[in-house]
């Protein structure tokens, strides 16, 4: 008989049988009638080809054949196996476990979260613990990713996630402009009219782009910028910025790590902040693993 037409209920039935070698105490102990019990008996016998108990010559009870008497130990190590497999916990070791979390995330999250994670997780795991970050330019792909197992967690905007993934606020920023040391327009706070008379630089994830989210604001208020350069990951930006008149617009908690390269001031208008969040398939929502990684994550932050 194929594993997958086994009902594992009356392997149950069989060994409690066994033991009792009487119909009426195993169905007491198993909670069914005696009739329900002797139907499934008579199932077993199919199903073994062999009598496996018969009544006793006493007229009581009932004498084990050969063929039970040899199931006896191994039906119950396997049942007491299974039992095992169902009741017992999933748990999730990070002093023992060898897990690989991949993390899709653009250079300025890795930026952010990447060295206070490794900071934490030199202390709270062991080393079969390794994270690998990759590069992501497309965060609407994010459900795609994260279903055919490509990534374990997806960090970006709240707002290019799709519905369908499960998600957790990381941290929210805020935007500055930043220039080199010594600019020839000096240190005074921007105007409107100061900010779009200089040239800019734009981080965009979009090969060739020259149009973002300041553009539209400044689009609403009736102005133009021009955006001479653009470049797609947020890392490329400070050395341009250092090495020429270039204005960029750029994320705070990224801009404030090279504070002693550049000066940033704020915008002479309004942009929405960013909210990072982390992204994860619904099918891991419960996976102790998951559940780790992500705590880290957000503990890393908080200590930041």
């Amino acid at each position: 008989m194929w594993i997958s037409n086994l009902d594992l209920n009356l392997l149950t039935s069989l060994s409690i049988l066994i033991e009792e070698t009487n119909v009426t105490r195993a169905a007491a102990r198993l909670g069914i009638s005696q009739p329900a019990l002797s139907t499934q008996l008579a199932r077993l016998r199919d199903m073994f080809g062999d009598p496996l108990l018969v009544p006793s010559a006493t007229g009581r009870g009932m004498v084990l054949t050969a063929r039970a008497m040899s199931l006896r130990d191994p039906l119950r190590e396997t049942l007491r196996g299974i039992d095992t497999i169902v009741r017992q916990p999933h748990a999730f070791d990070p002093f023992t476990a060898n897990r690989r979390f991949s993390i899709a995330a653009s250079d300025y999250a890795v930026n952010v979260i990447g060295a206070p994670v490794v900071r934490l997780l030199s202390n709270t795991s062991g080393s079969g613990i390794h994270v690998s970050f990759q590069n992501l330019l497309c965060e609407s792909a994010s459900a795609t990713l994260l279903e055919r197992g490509d990534v374990d967690l997806l960090i970006g905007r709240r707002e290019n996630l799709q519905p369908v993934v499960k998600a957790r606020k990381l941290f929210e920023d805020s935007f500055v402009v930043a220039q080199r040391k010594e600019h020839p327009r000096g240190t005074v706070s921007f105007t409107i009219g100061s900010y779009c008379a200089c040239d800019h630089l734009l981080v965009s994830p979009a090969m060739g782009n020259m149009w973002g989210i300041v553009d539209n604001v400044l689009e609403n208020l009736g102005c133009q910028r021009r955006v001479s350069m653009s470049v797609q990951q947020f890392m490329l930006a400070p050395p341009l910025i250092e090495n020429s008149n270039l204005l960029c617009v750029l994320p705070n908690r990224f801009v404030r790590q090279f504070s002693d390269r550049l000066d940033f001031f704020p915008l002479p208008f309004d942009v929405p902040t960013i909210n990072i969040f982390a992204a994860w398939h619904p099918r891991f929502d419960a996976d102790p693993a998951h559940i780790w990684i992500r705590e880290q994550i957000i503990y890393a932050l908080t200590k930041a």
